[in-house]
Parts: C-alpha cells; sequence; structure tokens
C-alpha cells in the first residue's frame, strides 16, 4: 500500500470513528433518510437477520462459512472488528479493502453531515454510517445472501431497515440495561423488534419472560416461530423445535450431534469451544435448514466442511504457549459465565492470571463468575474514552476477591506484565471487552496459534 492510499484510509478511519457514538434521538429516521439519498442500496438484497445477547457473531461466521461452501457469495456484517476495521463488512470471507472503504466513505460523508445538519434527524452515529456503508457496498458486490448481524438492541437498531429471509433470535439475558432495560421482558422486547410481518423467526431463548416476549411479537406480526434448544430442552407445545447436544470435546474443539426439523448429523466438528458454542451451532444449522425452505442448499459435505472451516477470532482462542495465552470477548454475565464454565473443559494449566479490561457502562459483578479460577487478576483499559478507569474496577474487586490486583494502564503492558507473573505451566486469560481483545491481540500479532 503506498503512503499516499494508507494516509487516506488513515483519514477515513479518523472520520468514521469521530462520528458521535450514540445519536440523541433513538429511531430509525436517520439511517433511512441515509440510505434514500443514497437510492436505497439494502432493498436490492437477501438476508438473514441475527440479534440477541449473545452468540450472534458466531451463529453469523458459521451460516457464512456454510453458505460459501456451499457455492454462494456470501456477505457477512459483524461488530465489532477484532483485527481492522475493515473485518466488519467481507464477501465470501475477504475483508472490503481499503481503496474500496476509502471511496465508499468519501461518496457518503457529504450525505452524513448533511443528515446530522438537520435538528429534526439528529446526529448521525457510527454504528448508522458504518452500517449504511456496508451495505451500500454489498449492493454492488450483489451477493446471493448477506449474513447480517445486530449492533445493538434491535427494535432501533441501524441494521433493522431491512426485511429479511429469516430473523434469528439467539437468546436473551440483561446487557445495556441503560438502552435497552432493566428486566429480561425489556430486553427482549428490544430484540424482537427485528421481527417483521410473515418472516419466518428462529430463537434459542430459554427464559419464559423472553419467550413470552417473543411468542407475542410472533403472533401479532403473523410470523412462523421456531426453536433450536440444546438437546434436553423442550419448545413451547405445538413450536417446531431443533435440537443439538455435544458428543465430545476433541483438539481444537469438539463434535456435536444434531437433531433437526427434517434433517439430522452426527460427529460435526466445530472449531469454537463450550457448551455456549454448542447451542450456536444448533441455532446456526436451525437457520441453514430454515433457508434451505426458501431455495437455498446445503449438501452435507459442503455443510461439514463449512462448520470445520469456520473462524471466529477471541472466542476463547489461543494464541500462545508456555504460558497458555487465551482471549474471550466476554463482557456480560451470561457471557463470562460461559466462560467459566468453558475455560476448565478444554484446557489444562497450573494458575490462571486475568486480564481484565471492561466497558465503564458494565457492572464489574459480571466479573465474579471468572473471578474464582484465578488468584491474580491484571486490570487495564482499552483506549476508548468510555473504558472503566482500572482503579474504580479495583476498588470494587477489592471487597469480593482475595487474590493479587495489579493494575496496567495499557492493554500491551498488562498482557506482558501478565505474561511476566505466569510460569511455562500456567494460563494468562484476557476478557472483558472485545476492544481489550483487539487491543491484546495486536500486541501479540506474529504468534502462532495453539494447538490444544
Amino acid at each position: 500500500m503506498s503512503h499516499q492510499t494508507e494516509a487516506a484510509y488513515r483519514r477515513t478511519l479518523e472520520w468514521i470513528h469521530s462520528v458521535g457514538r450514540f445519536g440523541m434521538k433513538q429511531g430509525l429516521q436517520r439511517i433511512e433518510a441515509l440510505l434514500s439519498l443514497l437510492g436505497n442500496p439494502h432493498r436490492e438484497l437477501r438476508y438473514i437477520h441475527i440479534g440477541g445477547t449473545n452468540g450472534k457473531g458466531s451463529v453469523a461466521s458459521m451460516v457464512a462459512a456454510v453458505l460459501q461452501e456451499s457455492g454462494y457469495r456470501t456477505a457477512l456484517y459483524t461488530s465489532p472488528y477484532i483485527l481492522a476495521f475493515n473485518n466488519r463488512m467481507s464477501i465470501n470471507g475477504r475483508d472490503i479493502d481499503n481503496d474500496r472503504l476509502v471511496d465508499l466513505a468519501g461518496r457518503v460523508r457529504p450525505l452524513v453531515e448533511k443528515i446530522s445538519a438537520d435538528d429534526r434527524l439528529g446526529p448521525m452515529t457510527e454504528f448508522e454510517v458504518v452500517t449504511a456503508l456496508a451495505l451500500t457496498y454489498f449492493a454492488v458486490e450483489k451477493p446471493h445472501l448477506v449474513v447480517l448481524e445486530v449492533g445493538l438492541g434491535g427494535r432501533f437498531d441501524a441494521t433493522n431497515v431491512v426485511t429479511p429471509l429469516l430473523s434469528v433470535i439467539t437468546n436473551i439475558s440483561l446487557d445495556h440495561t441503560g438502552v435497552l432495560g432493566g428486566t429480561v421482558a425489556a430486553v427482549a422486547g428490544e430484540k424482537a423488534g427485528i421481527i417483521k410481518a410473515g418472516v419466518p423467526v428462529l430463537t434459542g431463548a430459554a427464559e419464559p419472560e423472553a419467550r413470552r416476549v417473543i411468542e407475542q411479537t410472533c403472533r401479532e406480526r403473523e410470523a412462523p416461530l421456531s426453536y433450536a434448544l440444546p438437546s434436553g430442552e423442550s419448545a413451547p407445545g405445538g413450536v417446531k423445535s431443533a435440537a443439538g447436544s455435544r458428543k465430545k470435546i476433541v483438539a481444537g474443539g469438539q463434535l456435536i450431534n444434531y437433531r433437526g426439523f427434517t434433517r439430522s448429523y452426527r460427529d460435526l466438528f466445530i472449531p469454537l469451544r463450550g457448551l455456549h458454542q454448542v447451542a450456536n451451532s444448533t441455532l446456526a444449522l436451525a437457520s441453514l435448514e430454515l433457508l434451505a425452505d426458501q431455495g437455498f442448499t446445503f449438501p452435507e459435505e459442503d455443510l461439514r466442511r463449512g462448520l470445520a472451516q469456520t473462524a471466529w477470532p477471541a472466542r476463547l482462542e489461543p494464541i500462545g504457549e508456555k504460558p497458555l495465552l487465551l482471549l474471550d470477548g466476554a463482557h456480560n454475565p451470561a457471557a463470562m459465565r460461559a466462560l467459566a464454565a468453558a475455560l476448565p473443559e478444554h484446557f489444562s494449566y497450573r494458575r490462571l492470571i486475568l486480564v481484565v479490561g471492561v466497558m465503564a457502562d458494565k457492572d464489574p459483578l459480571m466479573l465474579d463468575h471468572i473471578l474464582p479460577l484465578s488468584d491474580t487478576v491484571v486490570l487495564t483499559r482499552p483506549d476508548l474514552p468510555r473504558s472503566a478507569a482500572p482503579a474504580e474496577v479495583a476498588a470494587g474487586l477489592k471487597k469480593r476477591f482475595q487474590g493479587k490486583i495489579v493494575i496496567e494502564e495499557r492493554v500491551s503492558r498488562a498482557v506482558d506484565k501478565a505474561l511476566a507473573l505466569a510460569g511455562p505451566e500456567d494460563a494468562v486469560l484476557v476478557t472483558g471487552s472485545f476492544y481489550t481483545v483487539s487491543e491484546a491481540r495486536a500486541a501479540r500479532r506474529g504468534l502462532l496459534p495453539h494447538q490444544g
């Protein structure tokens, strides 16, 4: 890349990140206005729309991998990114290149400034702008299907301008309570906002309050509802369901069995760890079955290869050994609980040292799920204004954690410190936020993945 091209790319990212993170008003009016000025590119595409509290990205990546392996030109939109901004929008596993991003941003920027100057609409958010860039890019590339991950909530999320072939709600638990509400029912109401009239819905929601909200919304909008659940859990009477179970843990992941609506598979390999990923793979497989009802075909050999080749970083991901270095983007209580359960199942180590950086809008009590596994915590903060100050997090932890607490403001130094404290048989786990994990991964780039 030339110096001139690199400079233009950096300026583009600086502009994108300078756009207001949260708008003054909730609603879809700004993203709809921007897309209208762009010629409504989103209306030219077909989608599977994936929301929920946790697991959205894992489900999206598995669905996209099988689609691609089955010969479909597949677009994938996810957030946040782990390696580079361009990861957020890809076609057949290839991220948008820098030149295309610069060109698209140059076209979109004056329209964003026009909308943001309109007092009736209010300033646009970064996520709205990025979503518009992605949908415009995809419209030019003309994929067979866009796998579209919801950013936050659902009802007012910028991705909710689309009418998909299938809406997926992975699960419901408390997260972003300041925006989505302080009860499971309230959060479910926001997540169920992606349900469209007559469009099939698939969910893995287990909470009774969440199920009631989703089922009621489906009835109101005449949207056919299906469930995808772990084996042994039952769906409400009369609602069709698929089920998945783990057969065994193997090197690099796990083998699962799947009993679907009309298809069943045994010994499918997924390169993702933890029972929560069994649930996510069950949702992905059920999604593919429901897409098959709309004309897509997935030969079994392609489905197996696609699942096995799924690449989704920062989900209990090993990137170094002796000591073992792990990354996981868990950032809410449910994700921390799943991480704490999966960690000792898949890895052996003598001591665990945590590197933790969280956002200021998160409840540090979520760490109580993982703290009992460790005797040392290195607190840090990603380079974002809304990250929580380590000293403030430490003040709360001291009341609940009897182990050693170390503060290192910069993520790279925090990882170095944890590795220095660890012996060759120990493990270092970086967690608390995808932003923390992203910085840690960048700092350690070049290490070969551990194959355990």
